[in-house]
């Protein structure tokens, strides 16, 4: 950069090689501190005058050469501060949502992809082999979960590869999620729904509504999708029975072969410790128990477009969807309700679930005869019973019975006459549809006090429907 211009007098000296070298004569330095210089170029024209002698140098040329002299450059115009505008900030803003928008999507839809892989694997292997899929339904109770998982793997991880497990979370509760993927061995599902729930009366909790759009969905997936041939639907809040697995192995042959029987419950509502006494001692009931049930296929494609919007079990209960098809159940339960706190408030906890008995005993359900289930077998063989009991009459049911050593036979004649009796021995008392809870052909039966003797509570019509 060449920071001055000289004057020259005489004739100049050109060096050629290089500008820095020239000797001129009597030469006046021109400093232009501050300012950006620039070559103008070889031109023919004389140099300005020099501003402190004010005299314009002989023009001599040599070699045809121009004079070289500098100029100061113009300055750079300034461009105009620029204002903002405010449909280009909501433009930017737009675009900055839009692109945040995506990226949830993509992460959503990984995530997603990832579970839908782990099913799809669990899906893929596991049908041809398996006897049930079997699905925690969770929701926003992680303790629990937690409790109900280690319950299941205690033992499952022996009968694995015949009992696929899997956790449907209905909703988006972080600690529940969390929970469920920390189970390397269980296939996680969720329910994400976020319509407005609109139920049908004023008042209605809405949370039964919730649960019905759940299991639909839940069961969907893995009838549907999945393809699985049986399902076994428990709750977050529940244990299992060391012989669980066992014992729906050996009912899902049953459940296969006899279309009468609709499902197979692991769950007695009148369980309690005092009224059970048989570990092995299996019913018919036309009252849908749940709590621990399995379905097939079949049944759920039945079910599956008629599913009610809330209340789905009580649905099931009703003559028009059951059409006289009756479901299995143990009398010592396979499952145990903790769910003080849940859905239902409590209801009934303290009197009917917390005192039911869990079983402990180890059943070969694989060694034992369970033709007598058949409906014909069953019908027979449940007829003679009630027939050979010793038929009780009057108002103090309890006392006639307490002193009698055999089974007993007790007669109501309506429904409110059954809830008298039924407070008296203190067993369920809540009908649905004109059915008894636990009843068959309108018989309750249970075990007076943990011991041998049956109690019979029988229905006006049940003995003519038992053929006695």
């Amino acid at each position: 950069t060449m920071q001055a211009m000289n004057c020259n007098y005489g004739e100049p000296q050109w060096d050629e090689a290089s500008l820095e070298r020239v000797d001129w004569e009597r030469a006046h330095l021109i400093r232009f501190n501050q300012t950006r210089l620039c070559l103008v170029g070889t031109r023919r024209v004389p140099p300005p005058p020099c501003h402190r002698c004010m005299r314009t140098p002989t023009s001599g040329v040599k070699s045809g050469r121009g004079l070289l002299f500098l100029r100061r450059a113009r300055p750079a115009r300034r461009r105009p501060a620029m204002v903002p505008n405010p449909r280009h900030i909501r433009r930017l803003l737009l675009v900055a949502a839009t692109a945040a928008f995506i990226y949830i999507q993509v992460r959503h839809f990984s995530a997603q992809s990832h579970d839908a892989g782990r099913l799809a694997l669990a899906g893929a292997d596991q049908p041809d082999l398996s006897v049930a899929a079997v699905v925690i339904m969770a929701c926003n109770r992680p303790d629990y979960l937690h409790r109900t998982v280690e319950s299941i793997l205690k033992y499952q991880k022996a009968v694995a590869s015949k009992f696929p497990l899997f956790i449907s979370q209905d909703g988006t509760n972080g600690e529940v999620k969390n929970k469920a993927l920390s189970y390397t061995q269980i296939t996680f599902m969720q329910h994400v729904d976020l319509e407005p729930v609109h139920t049908e009366s004023p008042g209605e909790h809405i949370a039964y509504y919730k649960i019905a759009n759940h299991y639909k969905w839940a069961l969907d997936e893995l009838f549907t999708k999945r393809n699985f041939r049986r399902v076994i639907i428990l709750e977050d809040d529940m244990e299992i029975a060391p012989d669980f697995f066992d014992y729906f192995e050996a009912a899902a042959k049953l459940l296969d072969t006899d279309k009468s029987i609709m499902a197979v419950s692991s769950w007695n509502d009148n369980g309690q410790k005092q009224f059970v006494y048989d570990p092995k001692a299996l019913y018919r009931s036309d009252f849908f128990p749940g709590l621990g049930w399995m379905l097939t296929k079949s049944t759920w494609m039945e079910l599956s477009p008629k599913w009610p919007k809330a209340y789905w079990d009580d649905w099931v209960r009703l003559k028009e969807v059951h059409k006289d098809r009756q479901f299995i159940r143990p009398e010592v339960c396979r499952t145990y309700n903790f769910g003080e706190h849940g859905s239902s408030m409590g209801q009934f906890f303290n009197q009917y679930l917390k005192p039911i008995k869990l079983n402990d005993a180890h059943i070969d359900w694989n060694s034992e005869d369970l033709s007598y289930l058949s409906e014909d077998k069953f019908l027979i063989k449940f007829g003679k019973d009630v027939a050979n009991a010793t038929p009780v009459h009057g108002s103090d049911d309890l006392l006639k019975a307490h002193n009698l050593y055999v089974d007993v036979r007790i007669q109501y004649n309506d429904q409110g006459d059954f809830e008298r009796v039924a407070r008296q021995f203190g067993v369920f008392e809540e009908w649905k549809d004109g059915v008894p809870r636990a009843a068959y052909k309108g018989v309750v039966v249970f075990r007076y006090k943990s011991s041998r003797r049956r109690i019979y509570l029988v229905g006006p019509d049940s003995l003519r429907q038992l053929g006695v």
